[in-house]
């Protein structure tokens, strides 16, 4: 028993022709698909491709126009010579046989087909350097015609074009056309001679004399293979010129591409090979030694900064120790500022807050230490980040209702789950919400929360006195402030939105900042929904809805991603 076909082998057309199987067609659609795609990504890639590419293109199209105007010349030229030779010949047979006939003495009709057919003999197959043939026909206005239709060389009347005929019927001389006729179940080239001749008694006919130049067609197309042959020799040797002339070019800056993308990978080590003294030699020297300075450079910035990291750990962890007893001194003192008399117990309460405001900047310091180090980690957990919002805003009240500035929370009855180091995320918003009661000018604060299935985020607005574009694209470096004279109420380190956007990056997320001039600012933070996920987009807007610019009167500059 034979094994069953599979249906896919057996398709069918319906009648018994078969067809190419579907998944074979889709697996050559796919095959011819990478090719193309092969063959695409190489032309964008590769300019040496594009270089001899572009040269062959075009030198085939130079030589292409320079042969089809030399084929046009050589043939006008064999024709004009072949020409001149056979209309000497024709005119002088056609008119030694006009007048043999005009002379004919012949007065039946046997003698007459028999003088014809000697008369024309000494025409047949003359030509010096063509073949030759005629073609005898009675005119139409002829009566008791002794000789009809007379051919040589297989010839018929046919091969006489219509016009030519015409005009030897109704004009006397010599005329020709050029003609193409069957020889041999080919058609060949050819002329065609032709004029009026009679035999007595004044019985028209027209002869014509038809020349083959299908040797002249054979020398044509001889030259013509020669120049294609040659064309083609050409073009391969142009292509191969071009190719070692453009890899002299393009290797050496296919390797400063490579060398380029090592190093911005960080192998600092790498260098050009450099050979000759040329201009690509020099280039490769002058690409070598920019290396070496950026290495030498970038290795004294990284030296320097490993230090100053080092040096602001190894001060922090060392001012610590005496801090902390200048800190227990300053809470005695604190403690016992009623038995004080006013000037001590003012200082007393300066020298607290001062000392407290020294232990939040050391502690900053060290945070920004372990981020330059980059050993921060991120201690990630689902919870619920509108608790933690509610927490900050109940502990940056006092300060609020001390400015004079309502704190409004809008956020949804459900909540938003998000991934987050609590801890981080906290002090980030705490950050944001007591910048806002800095420069709040006493106006309300919105902090609104939102989140759809992919990020959460939480919009920090005032209506303060706000910031200019410049100013937004800098409030995140450290120490930065936008009036260096105004004096901070809160008692802030500076660096508070700087570890703010280090605790962003650390969840993938985006913190940034907008601000108008007397209409306020708003920061905006946004978070992945999952740790280690992206934010594509923000459920909150960054540029407030009361904003005068948001409907494309002006962007929103000063949105700074964090």
């Amino acid at each position: 028993m034979g094994s069953a076909a599979a249906p896919e082998e057996a398709a069918g057309t319906g009648d018994g022709t078969p067809t190419v199987p579907k998944p074979r067609r889709r697996v050559a659609a796919f095959r011819n698909n990478r090719r193309i795609q092969r063959v695409s990504n190489a032309w964008r890639r590769s300019l040496q491709l594009r270089a001899v590419a572009a040269t062959v293109l075009l030198s085939a199209l130079a030589l292409a126009g320079t042969g089809a105007f030399l084929s046009n010349q050589i043939a006008a030229g064999l024709f004009e010579e072949r020409f001149r030779q056979v209309e000497d010949e024709s005119v002088r047979g056609l008119n030694r046989v006009k007048s043999n006939f005009e002379s004919a003495a012949t007065t039946d009709r046997s003698s007459t087909v028999a003088f014809v057919n000697d008369t024309l003999k000494l025409v047949q197959g003359d030509g010096a350097t063509v073949q030759r043939d005629f073609v005898l026909t009675p005119l139409p206005s002829s009566e008791n015609i002794y000789v009809t239709n007379t051919a040589s060389g297989g010839l018929t009347t046919g091969v006489i074009p219509d016009a030519l005929a015409t005009t030897v019927r109704e004009n006397s001389g010599v005329f020709w056309q050029s003609i193409e006729y069957p020889r041999n179940n080919i058609d060949v080239p050819g002329l065609a001679f032709g004029t009026q001749v009679s035999l007595p008694p004044g019985r028209a006919y027209a002869l014509y004399l038809v020349y083959d130049l299908s040797s002249v067609q054979e020398t044509l197309d001889l030259i013509h293979r020669v120049m294609g042959i040659g064309g083609i020799v050409l073009l391969v040797v142009t292509g191969g010129i071009a190719w070692y002339t453009t890899r002299l070019v393009v290797r050496p800056v296919s390797n400063a591409a490579l060398v380029s993308e090592k190093l911005a990978d960080g192998e600092l080590q790498e260098r050009m090979e450099v050979h000759g003294e040329d201009e690509i030699a020099r280039l490769g020297t002058s690409f070598n030694r920019m290396a070496a300075n950026l290495q030498d450079q970038i290795t004294q910035l990284a030296r320097l900064s490993r230090m100053q990291q080092r040096f602001v750990s190894d001060v922090s962890h060392e001012l610590r120790t005496p801090l902390t007893t200048v800190r227990m001194a300053a809470e005695v003192l604190h403690d016992a500022r009623a038995d004080f008399d006013p000037v001590n117990r003012r200082s007393a309460e300066l020298l607290y807050n001062q000392v407290e405001r020294f232990q939040n900047l050391l502690n900053d310091l060290l945070e920004v230490s372990r981020f330059d180090a980059g050993v921060a980690v991120l201690d990630a957990e689902a919870l619920d980040i509108v608790p933690i919002v509610r927490r900050v805003v109940d502990s940056a009240q006092m300060h609020a209702e001390t400015a004079g500035t309502p704190l409004r929370i809008h956020a949804p009855s459900d909540g938003c789950v998000v991934e987050m180091d609590p801890r981080r995320i906290e002090r980030v918003v705490r950050n944001l919400v007591m910048n806002a009661v800095e420069h709040g000018e006493g106006r309300p604060i919105d902090i609104t929360v939102a989140g759809d299935d992919h990020s959460v985020a939480v919009v920090v607005r005032d209506h303060g006195i706000g910031m200019s574009p410049a100013d937004a694209a800098r409030v995140f470096d450290r120490f930065w402030r936008a009036d260096p004279a105004r004096a901070r109420t809160t008692g802030g380190s500076g660096l508070g939105l700087s570890i703010a956007t280090e605790d962003t990056r650390l969840h993938g997320g985006w913190l940034q900042a907008w601000g108008e001039q007397g209409h306020g600012a708003s920061f905006r933070l946004t978070l992945p929904c999952r740790a280690g996920g992206t934010v594509e987009a923000s459920p909150l807007p960054l540029v407030p809805k009361d904003n005068a610019f948001e409907n494309g009167e002006r962007d929103a500059t000063g949105g700074q991603d964090a």
